[in-house]
């Protein structure tokens, strides 16, 4: 069952964030990724993530939504307010993710079409939604390319 994000779900979807952010450590970029991501994880991190997701729900209700299964937070994705469209001037996917054990089940479909349910109801510069998928990604990129994600650019970054 997909739902919009409630505050009593703040430590499970915690768990899953991290599972996300060290998914993302170890599945791509190498140990000096791994490190970054891994170091990030700590109490504050935890504690301005929260906030900011509340801040989000408050402005968008679901701009956070949950999948339920089992008894258990299966997995969540995230879509910026509409807000921050100018950023990319688009909805933004910001992250989405599914529990290891509810991968192959349906679940990250359901989530996807969540998403772009709440893509298509915001106001938006352009008629999109955009994300970023580490090229190394294989699984993920499979998967947003099934569902008709097609390359648009490219993003770089640099340490601050």
């Amino acid at each position: 069952m997909i739902r919009p994000y409630e505050r009593a779900d703040a430590e499970a979807l915690w768990a899953r964030k991290r599972d996300f952010e060290l998914s993302l450590a170890t599945g791509t970029g190498g140990d000096a990724k791994e490190d970054a991501y891994r170091g990030k994880l700590d109490a504050d991190y935890r504690e301005r993530y929260l906030a900011w997701v509340e801040r989000c729900v408050e402005e968008e209700p679901r701009t956070v939504q949950v999948a339920e299964a089992d008894g258990g937070l299966a997995g969540y994705v995230f879509v910026l307010p509409e807000s921050l469209a100018y950023v990319w001037d688009a909805a933004v996917l910001n992250e989405i993710y599914v529990a290891d054990e509810r991968r192959g089940t349906g679940v990250a479909d359901d989530l996807m079409d969540a998403a772009l349910d709440v893509a298509r109801g915001q106001d938006l510069p352009l008629d999109r939604v955009v994300l970023d998928v580490d090229p190394d990604n294989g699984r993920a990129a499979a998967f947003y390319e099934r569902r008709g994600f097609e390359p648009w650019g490219e993003l770089v970054a640099r340490d601050l």
